[in-house]
């Protein structure tokens, strides 16, 4: 019975950490809706290339040249500072 409950309550923990938060709060003011995102592309590769989970190297760079350039390649989303950096 011990270990049908330490599963379960594992299994529960786990799940949680399995789905990314709606609005992701990063530095400098960068609010980013997730969900919009995942709705939109509908691709989880074009930015979690190696699968779900955090991205690596992601940082400013990244962002600039990943974010920024998908959003003026689809002619839709922030591209100036301001427009991300609140």
């Amino acid at each position: 019975m011990k270990k049908t409950l330490v599963a379960m309550i594992a299994m529960v923990a786990f799940a949680g950490t399995a789905f990314a938060g709606d609005v992701i709060e990063m530095k400098k003011g960068v609010k980013f809706n997730h969900k919009a995102h995942q709705e939109a592309l509908k691709d989880c590769k074009k930015c979690h290339e190696k699968g779900a989970g955090k991205i690596e190297g992601f940082g400013k760079d990244f962002a600039h040249k990943s974010c920024k350039g998908c959003h003026s390649d689809m002619k839709k989303g922030p591209t100036g500072c301001k427009e991300c950096h609140k």
